[in-house]
């Protein structure tokens, strides 16, 4: 499998009788009922429960799954296909996969066009990972972190992180040379029909042209579209999923939270890059 040891950085071997996954050092990491992997060593977490909670995973997913960002995982099966027609059995790493929503898209995508993709997904938190987990048994998922991706080296044809921290040297150990790595940003203007409800003086998000030495740029491709939510469950759980549940004002979220009905541009950038 993909994955391997966080601690030796050895390979995973699945130990039947024990319902586990070892390495050849004798590292054990049990299997959990829902499927997935904890490899997130005690001595790498910054905190007792990283990443998001219980709330702001279950918020993501009804967002998600109520078609709000549907334009945006359209786009990226899209791409992927396009990145990845000579593959056969691509190998596909979510980096910061969440509750797994982009991941399972891609790889339901990618079986319509007869393909048999390997798709692998990792995330910080616990959370979000056990409910991949239980949603989309087809993928292996683990506890990790992209300070140090619990992945073999030149493992994946295809990366895809979104709107998760980059690790640009982490980032091109686990990619294949020639391989993609797909990159989802904010544009500009990326809900900022919240922002004029949240924030006394709305900004825009910066525009960055980044590159990452041992990738290739190779394009930019901006996905926009419109939302207009007309009931506060949906308006908060789009607002939990994003940085701004972590920043905002007291006083800017007492108005959203008497918002009834919200009109936003949503705003994305695909950015591909290739292994050299």
């Amino acid at each position: 499998m993909g994955f391997i040891c966080p601690i030796c950085k050895g390979p995973l071997f699945y130990a039947e009788k024990e319902h586990a996954f070892r390495c050849q050092k004798g590292h054990s990491y049990d299997l959990a009922s829902e499927g997935y992997l904890y490899l997130l060593p005690p001595n790498r977490k910054h905190s007792k429960m990283p990443g998001d909670d219980k709330k702001m995973v279950a918020a993501r997913r009804r967002c998600l799954e109520r078609g709000t960002y549907q334009i945006f995982g359209d786009a990226l099966d899209q791409i992927a296909s396009r990145c990845l027609s000579q593959k056969d059995s691509p190998v596909i790493l979510d980096a910061g996969c969440g509750e797994g929503w982009y991941t399972n898209g891609l790889k339901e995508s990618l079986l319509q066009e007869g393909k048999t993709p390997l798709v692998f997904g990792f995330d910080i938190s616990k959370f979000a990972v056990k409910a991949a987990a239980k949603q989309y048994p087809g993928i292996s998922f683990a506890v990790g972190s992209s300070f140090e991706i619990p992945f073999s080296d030149c493992g994946a044809d295809l990366l895809l992180d979104v709107f998760s921290p980059v690790m640009p040297q982490e980032f091109l150990r686990v990619v294949k040379p020639g391989g993609i790595f797909l990159l989802a940003v904010p544009g500009e203007r990326h809900l900022f029909g919240y922002k004029e409800i949240l924030y006394e003086h709305p900004y825009e998000n910066e525009h960055r042209k980044t590159e990452y030495d041992g990738f290739s740029f190779l394009e930019r491709i901006p996905v926009r579209g419109e939302l207009k939510l007309h009931d506060r469950e949906a308006i908060m759980d789009l607002f939990a999923m994003t940085p701004y549940a972590w920043k905002t004002p007291k006083e800017g979220i007492e108005r959203l939270e008497q918002t009834e009905t919200l009109k936003t541009e949503i705003v994305f950038d695909w950015i591909v890059y290739q292994k050299d």
